[in-house]
């Protein structure tokens, strides 16, 4: 179990799910999102039923500035963190060609830029004391040609499994959490009212299942963790069928 983990993206979704369940196992926290006020309410409902210590850090990721705090925390010798779950993320509707191009980047280097240079900062620290883990939240998404969301998650799935493999051996192990839609806020926040999504009810999940899985199959040093049995069927039926079908089929929901 780890001493101490610093999550992003914590003030909601499966970033709070994560503090929630990381504090229950007993481990300090600290949490990072752009929402001072939400992460200082998750922080008092935490430490009012764990005995564990919480750091509030807010920071927007995408402002260097910002950023950096974050980076400077990861790396500090005196107070280490010996898990990273790399969570911030937000979604845009699936039309690249109406979608504002700005967003489009900012989407990109939030997905893409930002855990590679969190996960960059906590590996040396990592590396030197022989241990650490870092979980990267990546989708199912990675699997399919699913506008730019599934091109960032692909990236972020290829990069954790490749980062898996060359520090697992050192102590470090690197995974990427691919969810399928899970009921979070996420969808709200990408413009879609609940119950507009267009997915059937069988392909739900339950954030706290998907944490759970999540941070087992970490502890298990695996590369890639695939929460739910329909979602690992779903994943390797992508493989077998022709790349024209697994896009249609990827174009359900937000």
């Amino acid at each position: 179990m780890a001493k101490t983990a610093l999550i992003t993206g914590a003030s909601s979704g499966l970033g709070a799910e994560y503090a929630r369940q990381l504090a229950a196992q007993g481990a300090d926290l600290v949490l990072v999102a752009r929402d001072r006020d939400a992460l200082e309410q998750l922080a008092r409902g935490l430490r009012a039923r764990n005995r564990v210590r919480i750091e509030v850090l807010p920071a927007d990721l995408l402002k260097p500035r910002q950023r950096e705090k974050v980076e400077r925390r990861l790396a500090d010798p005196e107070h280490p963190v010996e898990l990273l779950v790399n969570n911030a993320g937000f979604g845009l509707p699936l039309a690249f060609d109406k979608n504002d191009i700005d967003d489009e980047v900012r989407h990109l280097d939030l997905h893409v830029e930002v855990p590679m240079r969190l996960t960059h900062a906590a590996l040396g620290p990592m590396l030197a004391r022989g241990r650490g883990r870092i979980i990267n939240v990546a989708s199912v998404a990675g699997f399919t040609p699913r506008s730019t969301y599934g091109a960032c998650k692909g990236w972020l799935i290829s990069f954790s499994r490749w980062a898996n493999g060359a520090y697992a051996d050192r102590g470090v192990t690197v995974t990427a959490a691919c969810p399928g839609f899970t009921h979070t806020n996420f969808h709200e926040r990408a413009g879609l009212p609940p119950g507009e999504e267009g997915v059937p009810d069988w392909m739900w999940l339950d954030a706290r299942t998907v944490v759970a899985e999540s941070l087992r199959d970490a502890a298990r040093g695996k590369a890639v963790s695939v929460p739910s049995a329909k979602y690992r069927l779903l994943v390797a039926l992508t493989r077998l069928a022709p790349s024209r079908l697994v896009a249609r089929a990827a174009a359900t929901g937000r």
